[in-house]
């Protein structure tokens, strides 16, 4: 036996926002480019509040110093604008304000807008909340966005969403229908990256995180927040840790995710935190590590490390 959830109403296309009207007196959960980006012209909301404070990375503090400042208010909607982190906090924002949440994506990656989960940093340390009530009750995903992006967000975005997806495939917790969903993800990801088909890395990032966000992601998640702690950027940590935990878990998506991470023409990255600490660290993520393919011990983490430092060096 297997469940299925995902946001009960999902609005996919080119200006899709356009036929969806927006209440009176929602706040709106952004980054500071946002104004600067066009995005709230675009989408001609009139009557709202607005936070555009996220940082990449957010932390569970941003999370409470928003519903300080808003929880009196009479808000009816927390709509997040942005990327992953933006979305993160703004689900988490509206799970604790008891507000309906609609999520619209500017980047396509994370999946954010139909998952069960909001990652935060906690203490400085990159967390996961895993919650039936961070389903957002509305996406909206728009193509519109990924027209004007900088190749370096869609670089990003798109390599997290194939770590997403090739993970999600293998993961223990998974079922048919997740690996159908996955392995689709995956191949419309790949044909998009291949060719830069924009509409179909947005599909591909939608697809996959209705995959992976009904069975979890994996080892290379897992090896990667050490990577993001210090200040790599979340797709770019995947594109080194993912390739290993593909190796070491023999996937069947273990090539051709190879050959997209070369393609894309990632930099290296490398750890300062000593390795065993960090590999205690990434021990601790039970969430990722539990449904791995393989069982993983501490040596193994250490191991997968030393090869990414190897990587860095050559």
């Amino acid at each position: 036996m297997f469940q299925i959830k995902q946001p009960s109403h999902i609005i996919v296309g080119n200006h899709s926002f356009q036929n969806f009207h927006f209440d009176k007196n929602c706040l709106i959960i952004t980054s500071k480019g946002a104004k600067k980006r066009g995005w709230l012209d675009y989408l001609s909301i009139k009557d709202y509040q607005l936070f555009d404070k996220v940082e990449s990375n957010p932390s569970l503090e941003t999370v409470k110093n928003i519903i300080d400042e808003f929880s009196n208010s009479e808000i009816t909607n927390v709509i997040g604008i942005g990327g992953g982190s933006s979305l993160d906090v703004a689900k988490y924002v509206g799970f604790k304000l008891k507000k309906n949440k609609i999520m619209i994506p500017t980047t396509f990656g994370s999946g954010s807008e139909v998952t069960r989960i909001s990652v935060l940093k906690v203490d400085g340390k990159k967390q996961s909340f895993h919650d039936d009530g961070l389903f957002s009750d509305i996406a909206i995903v728009d193509s519109h966005f990924i027209e004007d992006s900088p190749i370096e967000i869609i670089r990003n975005s798109a390599i997290d969403a194939v770590a997403q997806c090739s993970e999600g495939y293998d993961s223990k917790n998974g079922n048919p229908y997740t690996k159908f969903l996955c392995n689709r993800a995956f191949e419309l990801l790949e044909n998009g990256i291949l060719n830069m088909d924009k509409e179909k890395i947005v599909l591909g990032s939608l697809i996959s995180g209705l995959g992976f966000g009904n069975c979890s992601t994996t080892l290379g998640h897992a090896l990667s927040y050490v990577f993001s702690n210090e200040g790599f950027s979340h797709g770019h940590s995947l594109a080194y840790t993912t390739s290993v935990a593909h190796e070491f878990n023999d996937s069947k998506f273990s090539n051709r995710f190879n050959k997209l991470v070369k393609i894309l023409n990632f930099p290296k990255i490398s750890l300062t935190e000593d390795i065993d600490v960090a590999s205690d660290l990434i021990l601790k993520d039970r969430k990722h590590l539990d449904n791995n393919p393989k069982i993983i011990d501490k040596k193994d983490i250490i191991y997968l490390l030393k090869k990414i430092q190897q990587l860095t060096n050559e």
